[in-house]
C-alpha cells in the first residue's frame, strides 16, 4: 500500500509548487512517479531557467549573450580558469536542485531507497536515453566513463589466448592498463600504436588519421579488439570514428569507444559513431554533479559483455554488465536537471561557442616559435580541448613547472598530460563561462614565455 502511495504521486503534486527563481524545482517532498514524469521534470526545469539562458540561440561570438549565461556559474576569481576537462561544474540552478535533492534523499533515507529508488532509476535511465538517441535498455548509469569502460574492456568476452588488442598511445591511461590487462585475463595479446604528431609542414588530417588505423589493422592481422577515443583528452583531437569503426568491422574487429569528452561538447548522435560499446560522462560537458557516467552497449551485442563477477548469469540486461554499489542518489537524480539546463543551450551552441574560444588563442600562438599546437584547425577535428607543447619541453617535470609558471606568473590554470609518446604537453579547455578576454590573457603568457625560453 505504501508503495503504491509514493508511486501514484501526480504531476500536479510534484510541479504544483512551481519553480524557483534560480532554476530549481521545489520537491515538497514528492518525486516525480514515473518514467514520463522525470521527462517531463527534465523539460519543465529547461522551461523554468527564463532570463537565466536567453531564449535564442547564441552566435559563437556574442560575449554579452554568453556572458549572462556565464552567470549560471558561480566560479573562483583566484585564477583564470583554462583547465575545464576534469570535469564540468553544475550551473547554479543544477547546484541548487542538487542540494535540494541531497536534502531530500538525507531526509527519506531507506524509506526513499528501499521503496521508490527503483522506479526513480528507471525513470533518470530513459530520460538519459531520450537525451542520447539510445533505447533505455541499452544503458546502465555508472559513475563515470572510466567506469563503465573498464566494465566494457574487461568484460568482452570474445577473445581467445593469442587474439591481438590494439590500443593507441593517445588512449587514455585507465583504458590502456585495461588493455594491457586483458593479457592476464583473456590472454590476450595488447599492441599499442603510437598516433602521428602534427608538424608545421604536415599537420593532422582525416585521411592521415584512417591511413593510419589502416597500416594499424593491416599490420596486425590477429586483431579482434579495437579501443578508440572520439574526442581526445591528451590534446583534443576528433578521430572520424564512424569510418574507423566500419573499417575495423569489415575486417572482424569489434570497437570500444571512449566517448568521455563527446557528449555534450560535440553535437552528435551516439549511434551514429558505429560502435557498438560505449562509455560516456555526463559530469564533464552535460554539467550533471561528479560521478555521472553511462555505459552503452547495442542491445544485439549485451551478451558480448559478460555479467559483472557472474551477477545474474545468462542475463540480458547491461545492468547486470556493471555493479557500482550503492550511488549517490542525489547526484543521479539531478542528471534529468542538467540535461534540462543544457538543452536550454543546446549542444551545437555550446560546440560553437567552445571551439570559437579554442580558435581565439589558437590562432595567433600557432605562428609563435617554438610552440607546436597539437590540433588541426578542421572543425571535424576538434572542439574547445586543445593542447600545445613547447619545443624540446617533453619532461613531466618541465611541463609541471610551465603549468606553474602560467599560473603563478600569469594566474592561468592549465594542466599537464602525460600520455602522447612524443613527450608530455599542457591542455587548455575552456569552458562555456570563459570570456575571449580569459583565452586572450593566455596569448598574452605564451607571447612572454616563447620570448623568453626556459626562463620559468
Amino acid at each position: 500500500r505504501t508503495t503504491m502511495s509514493i508511486n501514484s504521486l501526480s504531476r500536479r503534486q510534484f510541479f504544483g509548487s512551481g519553480f524557483a527563481a534560480a532554476g530549481a524545482i521545489t520537491l515538497a517532498g514528492t518525486l516525480p512517479a514515473n518514467a514520463r514524469e522525470w521527462e517531463d521534470y527534465s523539460e519543465q526545469f529547461s522551461g523554468s531557467l527564463g532570463d537565466a539562458v536567453p531564449n535564442a540561440p547564441l552566435r559563437p561570438d556574442d560575449e554579452a549573450g554568453w556572458k549572462a549565461i556565464a552567470k549560471n556559474y558561480p566560479v573562483t576569481s583566484k585564477i583564470t580558469n583554462l583547465e575545464n576537462g576534469y570535469w564540468g561544474i553544475m550551473a547554479l540552478p543544477v547546484l541548487n536542485e542538487y542540494k535540494r535533492l541531497t536534502e531530500f534523499v538525507n531526509s527519506e533515507n531507506t524509506f526513499f531507497a528501499r521503496l521508490q529508488w527503483s522506479e526513480t532509476f528507471r525513470g533518470i535511465r530513459e530520460t538519459v536515453a531520450g537525451f542520447l538517441n539510445v533505447g533505455a535498455d541499452e544503458i546502465a548509469l555508472t559513475r563515470g566513463a572510466t567506469e563503465s569502460l573498464q566494465a566494457l574492456i574487461g568484460g568482452h568476452n570474445k577473445l581467445r589466448p593469442g587474439d591481438t588488442v590494439l590500443y593507441a598511445d593517445l588512449d587514455y591511461s585507465e583504458m590502456k592498463i585495461a588493455m594491457q590487462w586483458l593479457k592476464d585475463r583473456r590472454g590476450a595479446k595488447p599492441v599499442k600504436i603510437t598516433f602521428p604528431e602534427p608538424t608545421a609542414d604536415e599537420p593532422l588530417t582525416e585521411a592521415k588519421i584512417l591511413n593510419f588505423y589502416e597500416k594499424a589493422l593491416s599490420s596486425n592481422p590477429g586483431t579482434k579488439l579495437l579501443l578508440l577515443t572520439h574526442l581526445n583528452n591528451w590534446t583534443g583531437l576528433i578521430i572520424p570514428v564512424a569510418k574507423i569503426a566500419k573499417m575495423a568491422k569489415d575486417r572482424g574487429v569489434d570497437v570500444i569507444l571512449d566517448a568521455a569528452h563527446s557528449v555534450g561538447q560535440v553535437d552528435l548522435r551516439l549511434k551514429d559513431l558505429g560502435c557498438d560499446f560505449i562509455g560516456v560522462n555526463l559530469h564533464k560537458w552535460v554539467g550533471a554533479p561528479i560521478g555521472c557516467g553511462v555505459v552503452y552497449i547495442n542491445k544485439s551485442r549485451v551478451g558480448d559483455i559478460d555479467t559483472y563477477m557472474g551477477k545474474s548469469p545468462g542475463s540480458s540486461a547491461v545492468t547486470d554488465r556493471i555493479d557500482t554499489g550503492t550511488l549517490n542518489f542525489a547526484a543521479h537524480m539531478a542528471i534529468p536537471a542538467a540535461i534540462g539546463f543544457h538543452n536550454k543551450i543546446g549542444t551545437a551552441a555550446k560546440e560553437e561557442r567552445l571551439r570559437h574560444l579554442r580558435n581565439l588563442w589558437v590562432e595567433p600562438v600557432r605562428k609563435m616559435k617554438g610552440l607546436t599546437v597539437l590540433t588541426p584547425d578542421d572543425s571535424k577535428m576538434v572542439a574547445g580541448l586543445t593542447s600545445f607543447r613547447l619545443d624540446g619541453v617533453i619532461t613531466t617535470k618541465a611541463n609541471d613547472a610551465l603549468m606553474k609558471h602560467l599560473a603563478d606568473k600569469f594566474g592561468i590554470l592549465t594542466v599537464r598530460r602525460t600520455g602522447p609518446d612524443a613527450g608530455d604537453c599542457i591542455r587548455v579547455t575552456p569552458s562555456i563561462y570563459n570570456s575571449r578576454n580569459d583565452v586572450m590573457k593566455l596569448v598574452s603568457a605564451l607571447k612572454t614565455v616563447t620570448a623568453s625560453p626556459y626562463s620559468w
